[in-house]
């Protein structure tokens, strides 16, 4: 079975493109939303994250998202560090789900492929693009507790897209939605005929 990784910058709609290769019946894995349910039920995790955080790091048992992110994403070393503890559990625990599927390929949904040279993990990368104007507008009407300069750190948090096109396998603009649609399904297909 091929293991395809979708990645692409915050607010470039990467889960939008995961839900359209899902509509194609690709199993899609979200990273995001997985590694969020992990840091609250893996026991190892919490002791690891509190080790890091302090106790401010949960809240009557849940992870303290917005606590965790004002620390991490104004600091480069504890980002890092998170991401160290979170990320073997995460890839552990994607790789018992790929041996559950059944399909010629699936889909692992991951912001920072590039950023932790996690590339050769993958058979093929799909890299999901769209303008930083356009990134930041999307963020700003989807969370409500972000602003246009946290964005912006985050935005530089992550490797430009000018970089990831060179190592990415296929590139969707997601700008207008009826092209990204026709260009998902002829990823797709390629992706058939290579699985």
């Amino acid at each position: 079975m091929m293991v395809v990784g979708l990645t692409g910058g915050i607010g470039s709609g990467k889960t939008t493109i995961a839900s359209m290769f899902a509509k194609q019946g690709v199993p899609v894995y979200n990273s995001d939303k997985e590694a969020k349910k992990l840091m609250n039920s893996s026991k190892k995790l919490q002791i690891s994250i509190k080790d890091l955080f302090g106790k401010e790091a949960y809240k009557k048992r849940k992870l303290n998202r917005s606590f965790i992110a004002e620390k991490v994403f104004s600091d480069k070393n504890l980002l890092e560090q998170l991401n160290s503890i979170v990320h073997p559990v995460v890839r552990k625990h994607f790789t018992s789900w790929v041996a559950k599927q059944e399909s010629p390929y699936v889909i692992q949904e991951a912001a920072i492929i590039f950023e932790q040279g996690n590339q050769d993990f993958y058979d093929k990368i799909i890299l999901v693009t769209a303008p930083e104007d356009e990134r930041i507008d999307r963020i700003l009407k989807r969370d409500v507790d972000q602003n246009r300069s946290k964005i912006e750190q985050r935005i530089k948090n992550q490797l430009p897209d000018s970089k990831k096109i060179e190592l990415a396998d296929f590139v969707i603009e997601n700008i207008d939605l009826e092209n990204t649609k026709l260009r998902v399904v002829a990823v797709h297909n390629a992706l058939l005929d290579n699985s």
